[in-house]
């Protein structure tokens, strides 16, 4: 085996990120390491790469057991990454990304000449002829990849670990890179593939290993693995454990339209879609993690403005360029990362309830004190926030009562449409449940709301329809009776035509 990790073990404060976890990878083999968020996967990669020291286990390459503390030793060992986001240097030619820290000299100097020669001919074994004398930034982000690629091999040479490398690219150029890793696997390297596009597990790898809360779930090869029981070994539900469908009955088209977005997509980030939200209803967006859930979402609220298709209303046609535009088109979004995106730690309860009201008043007209204070207690009261007061920093609450705070000032801006990211996601369970009879509540009052969940239980508990998204398209709508969780996982599951 070329590679070989036993009982790799590492713990954060009031965490176990890695529990005594295994992994093999042989010579000429790709092996998918999937799990959803929190799994594990960035945390193996960092330990086998020395970017974190392991707190237990035993990491054996070719026999010799090691343990590299930095990413530079790991690439001496023989151990290199690609990433997502290519970390090369875009204002530098190729030939000085693939050669820059051991270029060729000549009477101490660089040697331009042989420098571009070696590039050439590092290219050409990946059947790529381009002028290495241009600035990287000008070619393809596919292009940008298989040198990301080349440059990993030759710095490494037996391990390749690629951490989502195709999540920006089209078909075509996925096509493009995995020729170039079907290649690598031919000339004898194991290569680790994270993704979280199955059709791309199936149709590149070996074998697959899932990690599901720090821990090993199962290892087995691709061919003997179908989709089903992959996904059950990723979420940890099997097919057969149903959920009560709590959500109202109505159904869709007894519900005034209230938007309907028609082939809304952008190229690499979501396909295009066609998607009707009734008046008062909760749609739900379910699917792996990196599917295409909150993209959707950002292109819906204009943090990632579409390049096809259009939104309109009752009144016509809707600018959703900006996030901007979306707010006053009567639109709110509560991000999955609220401590990054959603709050400002510093600020009080107050000032986070009224930023978003005060933002679009102009900071020329600012909201009365009176009026803040007014607004705050009204909304700790009505979402019972557990503080001391307004005042208090909301960097010093709970993740569910910050929580309740990002919801409290799209709230007082008092959105027709209030699209949820995740909105229970690291809370207790009372604010958990707290959460879902708020969604429930605005619903009723006419809000219409679409919620991103991971937790299939959540969205059948919630949800009056369900999309269902897989791989940036989305592949099937359940409503009714359907609605449910074995429905839900088949749907992602599957590798058919939309449903």
């Amino acid at each position: 085996m070329l590679l070989s990790i036993r009982s790799l073990t590492k713990t954060f404060p009031g965490t176990r990120a890695l529990d005594a976890v295994d992994f093999d990878l042989a010579a000429g083999e790709v092996h998918a390491l999937l799990g959803e968020n929190g799994a594990g996967k960035s945390t193996l990669i960092k330990c086998l790469t020395g970017a974190y020291a392991r707190d237990g286990g035993t990491i054996t390459l070719d026999g010799a057991e090691i343990d590299p503390r930095s990413t530079v030793e790991a690439q001496d060992l023989g151990i290199g990454t690609v990433y997502q986001e290519v970390n090369l240097l875009p204002n530098l030619t190729v030939a000085q990304n693939l050669m820059f820290g051991r270029e060729p000299r000549r009477f101490g100097l660089i040697d331009s000449r042989a420098m571009r020669a070696e590039a050439r001919a590092m290219l050409g074994h990946y059947g790529l002829d381009l002028d290495v004398d241009r600035d990287l930034g000008t070619y393809s982000v596919a292009i940008q990849q298989i040198i990301a690629i080349a440059r990993a091999v030759a710095l490494s040479g037996k391990v390749l670990i690629l951490d989502e490398p195709t999540a920006s690219l089209d078909a075509a150029e996925v096509r493009m890179v995995f020729d170039v890793v079907r290649g690598l696997r031919e000339r004898g390297l194991g290569i680790v593939f994270v993704s979280h596009f199955l059709d791309q597990v199936f149709d590149l790898t070996d074998r697959v290993t899932v990690l599901r809360n720090g821990q090993k779930i199962v290892t087995e090869r691709t061919a003997d693995l179908n989709r089903v029981r992959l996904i059950e070994h990723m979420l940890g539900r099997a097919l057969e454990d149903e959920v009560e469908h709590q959500s109202a009955e109505a159904a869709q088209s007894d519900r005034p339209e209230l938007l309907h977005f028609n082939g809304f997509g952008r190229r690499g980030v979501i396909e295009p879609f066609d998607l009707t939200v009734g008046q008062g209803e909760v749609v739900g967006l379910a699917g792996l993690l990196g599917s295409g859930r909150t993209e959707s979402a950002e292109l819906m609220f204009g943090v990632r403005p579409a390049q096809s298709g259009g939104a309109r209303d009752a009144n016509g046609p809707l600018d959703l360029k900006t996030p901007r535009a979306a707010i006053a088109a009567g639109f709110g979004f509560a991000p999955e990362d609220r401590k990054t995106d959603g709050i400002v730690a510093d600020l009080s309860i107050r000032e986070n309830i009224v930023l978003g009201l005060q933002a679009r008043r102009g900071w020329a007209r600012p909201i009365p004190r009176a009026e803040q204070n007014r607004l705050a207690d009204d909304y700790i009261r009505r979402l019972d926030i557990r503080t001391s007061g307004r005042e208090k920093a909301i960097g010093e609450l709970s993740g569910g009562n910050q929580q309740k705070v990002v919801l409290a000032r799209w709230l007082a801006m008092n959105p027709r449409f209030l699209i949820l990211d995740e909105p229970t996601r690291g809370i207790d369970v009372g604010a958990h449940a707290e959460i879902l009879r708020l969604i429930h509540e605005l619903t009723d009052a006419g809000m219409s709301v679409l919620v991103i969940s991971s937790e299939i239980d959540e969205l059948v508990a919630v949800a009056d329809r369900v999309i269902v998204v897989r791989d940036r398209r989305h592949v099937a709508e359940l409503t009714g009776a359907r609605v449910s969780g074995d429905e839900i996982m088949r749907a992602i599951a599957s590798d058919g035509a939309a449903a």
